[in-house]
């Protein structure tokens, strides 16, 4: 996906894109992360088509995201919001059947189709014992898994999340990036994600967009783009970052 000098204006200085320029590697896990109001999800929100930008313009596979169909578009990239509003009555196995929307019309339906993908995607998101549990009786951290298993079930080539981590606990945290790792290594799905949390960001991603107000400060592998005085110039604060065995690079916050 090719991003090319994208403005999105608002009446106030945050969440705006001023001029923004970058390319989502296939294949990768790309993380955008900024302190609060600094655009990052508006970025994501421009590439999901769900925000459109003043000027500038995004293409996939040579093709303008404008060019593309709705059901054509959403065959290749499916987003998963922060926060999402609960149907009441569902259950988890007909919420992700929403997922094969886009391979449906009035006259056509691939039954067995559609059914092979969404038992996959429940097996994917370890939620086949669960398929028939109604969506209110479940735990934030499975409620974001039966979104992502939706996404899984659209068979879209690249997935969105807007801070997917954001209200759980550091168990369905590190559940979810995990789940997050295993469709990008397994899969090979394309992943574009919006974190908070900077040394998740480090571990769980290829590649690294650092944003602060409207515009990206630095971008590439997590060794190269997070380091002490990128840190202090974008966040304000001093860190000192450390290499261990088994938890990797990683940084420390010492204070402003």
């Amino acid at each position: 996906m090719d991003i090319q000098n994208i403005i999105v204006s608002h009446d106030n200085t945050r969440n705006h894109l001023d001029g923004v320029s970058t390319m989502i590697q296939k294949g990768k896990i790309t993380t955008i992360i900024g302190p609060n109001g600094c655009g990052k999800s508006t970025l994501l929100s421009v590439m999901s088509r769900n925000n459109m930008p003043k000027s500038g313009n995004v293409s996939l596979e040579n093709k303008d995201l404008l060019h593309y169909k709705s059901k054509e578009f959403a065959k290749k990239l499916a987003i998963v919001y922060q926060q999402n509003e609960i149907p009441k009555d569902l259950t988890i196995e007909k919420l992700v059947g929403f997922g094969r929307l886009p391979y449906q019309t009035i006259l056509k339906r691939n039954q067995e189709e559609d059914a092979k993908a969404i038992e996959w995607a429940l097996a994917c998101t370890n939620l086949l014992e669960k398929r028939n549990t109604d969506l209110e009786a479940l735990s934030g951290g499975e409620r974001q898994r039966v979104w992502i298993a939706m996404a899984l079930a659209q068979q879209s080539e690249i997935l969105c999340l807007d801070e997917p981590t954001t209200y759980l606990d550091i168990f369905y945290q590190i559940e979810l990036l995990e789940l997050v790792k295993a469709l990008n290594k397994e899969h090979g799905f394309t992943i574009v994600m919006v974190l908070h949390d900077i040394n998740q960001a480090i571990r769980y991603s290829d590649y690294i967009i650092l944003m602060k107000t409207g515009q990206i400060v630095a971008e590439g592998a997590p060794r190269d783009v997070i380091t002490r005085e990128v840190i202090k110039e974008v966040y304000g604060v001093e860190a000192v970052f450390h290499e261990d065995k088994q938890l990797g690079f990683y940084m420390v916050p010492l204070g402003i």
